[in-house]
């Protein structure tokens, strides 16, 4: 199978641009896009698409929202950034503002995902010998198999996905990979009293939106207590809403010693992202031992609070459970044989394809796009439906209609 999709010369220059100047890292649906607004995008050419990937759920409050582009432009033309040399007048307020909203002593804030992941290896591997007292250089950071966190030598360190780690070797030492959602492998690993944390996505969304069983988050927070090991949640893709509560944790109503965001931390305007924990972890670093230039800046602080803000006042976490069930019930009333499985948890979803040719995912994402639905596969048989939390009824409906179109092209 290997569907033609044909792109206007408008579109085709674009594309020619990334392909001559840019490196080659990434292998994007071939669309241009310039706009966006609401659940929408669209591209060079005016064509308008519902946004089913929200910039990896970086756009939970949908695109261009008025109250977060109003404080970015107000912000912007005052103060951007000052350095963390010197304090600014908005740092202190969305420190104050994060970490009463989600219940932690102390905020660390930094820019990408990643940072935040990077983070909280740091402050782990620091309690670990200041307070738990493993012996120098000897702390181990568990990751569970499957998971994803970002591209950079200590997260490609922790990957099982050889298209990840493959030839950037050698690896980060003092990491091991336990199995997702096995509580008995989790706790013979954690008979190891040199172990400091586990790191751990509640919903493995780059995996392919894999759900661990009812009562593993429970179980992995009673472990963590029970053998003196940080629990670390990247909530980083499946936080601020995304899975029908503020934190997918919240499920289980389970609190992770170290939180890490990200992503809609912004409303997909500028790399924001925060590590959260209590004193006792977050003051082991001391002055000039960790930090960004772009870390905690006013831009940031003031974009980031109210960011926080319309998740909850537009109640978007409900939206998120209420359109999700509708969602994942429309697909499986379509009941499409090329559909093996349909799983998720509010707005984060995925469709396992049943098909023999390995490509298939990326023709029907080729087949969405020219009907209007702009997703993208992964790990190959997987397709993501993550739109904006601000989605209706109608355009769910909508939207369904037209995965079913593109499910009746793939013979």
């Amino acid at each position: 199978m290997n569907t033609t999709i044909s792109v206007s010369s408008n579109t085709q220059q674009y594309l020619d641009l990334e392909n001559t100047y840019g490196a080659h890292n990434y292998h994007p649906i071939p669309v241009v896009l310039e706009r966006g607004e609401g659940v929408y995008l669209y591209d060079v050419d005016g064509k308008k698409y519902f946004d089913f990937l929200s910039g990896y759920s970086a756009v939970n409050q949908g695109h261009c929202h008025p109250a977060i582009i109003k404080t970015l432009q107000e912000q912007a033309s005052k103060l951007t950034l000052t350095s963390r040399a010197f304090h600014n007048n908005l740092l202190g307020q969305y420190e104050k503002y994060i970490t009463e909203y989600f219940g932690y002593d102390k905020v660390l804030p930094m820019n990408t995902g990643v940072e935040g992941g990077e983070t909280a290896i740091k402050l782990a591997r620091r309690w670990g010998y200041a307070v738990k007292g493993i012996p120098e250089n000897q702390a181990k950071i568990l990751f569970a198999e499957g998971n994803f966190w970002g591209r950079t030598l200590a997260a490609i360190s922790s990957s099982t996905d050889p298209s990840s780690y493959k030839g950037f070797g050698p690896y980060m030492p003092g990491f091991g990979i336990v199995p997702y959602n096995d509580l008995i492998a989790l706790e013979k690993a954690f008979a190891d009293n040199t172990v400091a944390a586990f790191m751990v996505e509640p919903i493995q969304g780059e995996a392919g939106v894999v759900l661990p069983d009812e009562g593993y988050l429970k179980g992995v927070r009673d472990l963590c207590t029970e053998y003196n090991v940080l629990f670390i949640a990247d909530e980083i893709q499946t936080g601020l809403a995304r899975t029908g509560k503020m934190l997918a944790c919240d499920h289980e109503n389970v609190r992770p010693d170290i939180l890490i965001l990200g992503k809609a931390l912004s409303g997909g305007t500028l790399p924001i992202s925060a590590v959260l924990a209590d004193d006792i972890i977050m003051l082991q670093i001391k002055p000039g031992e960790h930090g960004s230039t772009y870390g905690g800046n006013p831009l940031a602080s003031a974009v980031a609070m109210k960011a926080l803000e319309v998740l909850k006042s537009e109640k978007m976490a409900e939206n998120a459970e209420t359109m999700g069930a509708l969602l994942r019930s429309e697909i499986i009333k379509l009941n499409s044989p090329l559909i093996k499985l349909v799983r998720g948890k509010g707005l984060l979803n995925a469709i396992v394809i049943n098909h023999s040719d390995p490509e298939v995912s990326w023709e029907l994402c080729l087949h969405l796009k020219e009907l209007g639905l702009l997703a993208k596969p992964t790990h190959g048989d997987k397709i993501r439906f993550a739109p904006p939390l601000i989605i209706n009824e109608a355009q769910i409906k909508e939207a369904v209609s037209i995965i079913a179109e593109a499910l009746k092209r793939i013979s």
